[in-house]
């Protein structure tokens, strides 16, 4: 049966993915945070194969459009690794990454580091600056912070 072109919101951890699938995904981060970017940090940061790191994308046609990380920081989750394909913005497909990423966060306290210039997208859903702003890989960043059970309605 040929892949669907709508866009289906897919959940694995790395262990139980299709590696073709792995590796489209990986490659959409670093074609967007390396290479657009020109941020060149170690995207293979061994977090992935966390037990409990939860990987979220959405596919379509066997593409891979955008994804988000979800992972567990002790009673805390962390969501990182927001990102979407140069053709696929615009469709609102990462806002539903992260309103399914703050579901699955089950009312912890979620964490995110978010590049400055998009701490207002994050405060969509119920996140706030926590701290100073630092640089990481050359970008201004800003710690935020929210709860599941505040963020998901948003």
């Amino acid at each position: 049966m040929p892949a669907s072109s709508e866009p289906a919101l897919r959940t694995a951890r790395v262990r139980e993915m299709d590696p073709v699938t792995l590796y489209r995904l990986l490659q959409l981060r670093v074609d967007v945070f390396v290479v657009e970017q020109e941020c060149p940090y170690p995207e293979l940061d061994g977090r992935d194969l966390e037990p409990d790191a939860l990987l979220l994308w959405f596919e379509a046609a066997g593409e891979v459009l955008a994804t988000v990380r979800l992972l567990h920081d002790g009673d805390e989750r962390r969501i990182g690794r927001v990102a979407t394909s140069r053709a696929a913005r615009g469709r609102g497909l990462a806002a539903d990454l992260m309103r399914e990423a703050v579901r699955l966060a089950g009312g912890r306290t979620v964490r995110l580091d978010a590049q400055a210039h998009l701490q207002y997208w994050y405060a969509r859903f119920g996140f706030a600056v926590s701290g100073a702003e630092f640089l990481e890989d050359g970008i201004p960043h800003v710690p935020m912070v929210g709860r599941a059970a505040d963020s998901a309605a948003r």
